[in-house]
């Protein structure tokens, strides 16, 4: 059920990808040789550590902006993150009866 839960926040996270990924270039990457079984090797591509570091800092002030979604108990904005969590709250409450309206 958690997981259906976050499929409705799951846009967000997709939108904001593809636009930190139009910016990306070939020299943002590299590739890495792993043990994929007992005898075999593989080749994988990652970020390279500068573009991660960067991809979690602005993935942070993402989920920290603001939307026009009054809060629960005070506000008429909220971060992204807290409206996800209230939203988790909300539905928690739900689930055991405790709402009120």
């Amino acid at each position: 059920m958690v997981c259906d839960f976050q499929e409705l926040y799951r846009h967000l996270m997709d939108d904001y990808l593809i636009r930190y990924c139009q910016n990306l270039s070939s020299k943002d990457f590299i590739m890495k040789i792993e043990d994929m079984s007992r005898n075999k090797k593989g080749k994988r591509v990652y970020l390279n550590d500068v573009q991660t570091r960067d991809l979690m800092k602005q993935l942070n002030l993402f989920f920290e902006s603001y939307v026009q979604v009054s809060r629960k108990r005070v506000g008429k904005k909220q971060t992204i993150e807290t409206l996800i969590n209230e939203e988790a709250s909300l539905f928690a409450k739900f689930l055991r009866d405790e709402r009120n309206t």
